[in-house]
């Protein structure tokens, strides 16, 4: 099931907190960075951001996560997060799937990974994004950004 959360719910934001920091955790070690923004986030600067988040539930155990902001027509991507218990599973395509369809003036969506995080990457380009361009975010450490034309 998925849902919208509440991040003024401290005790959600606890629950995002931990999905996000066991998720990005896995792709630091893949693209060996250990500075990923969603690492150093505190349950104050999740509370503050101002992010959509939706999570996908199994029973009533948060398994993933993703963030958004519209920005005129483009649904801007700024987390996906799926626990490692609930790796392969499907949740983060039924996630991308729900948050394109639930926002009706979008024509563009956007995404950003360590580029080097190929099942993550992978993920994206078989959901029907394709890759823009890579960014160097510090020495040999590169975003690639991906977009899906709706």
């Amino acid at each position: 099931m998925i849902r919208k959360l509440n991040l003024k719910d401290i005790e959600t934001v606890k629950r995002v907190l931990e999905v996000q920091i066991a998720s990005y955790k896995i792709e630091a070690q893949i693209i060996n960075f250990y500075e990923i923004p969603p690492l150093k986030d505190t349950i104050d600067t999740l509370k503050n951001c101002d992010e959509t988040f939706y999570g996908y539930y199994i029973n009533d155990t948060l398994a993933g996560i993703i963030s958004f902001k519209i920005i005129e027509n483009t649904l801007d991507i700024h987390r996906v997060a799926v626990h490692p218990q609930f790796f392969r599973m499907g949740i983060a395509g039924k996630l991308f799937n729900y948050v394109e369809n639930i926002q009706n003036n979008i024509n563009k969506v956007v995404v950003r990974t360590g580029r080097d995080n190929l099942p993550a990457v992978n993920l994206y380009l078989k959901n029907g994004f394709q890759k823009i361009k890579d960014i160097e975010i510090s020495k040999d450490i590169y975003l690639t950004q991906l977009e899906k034309i709706l």
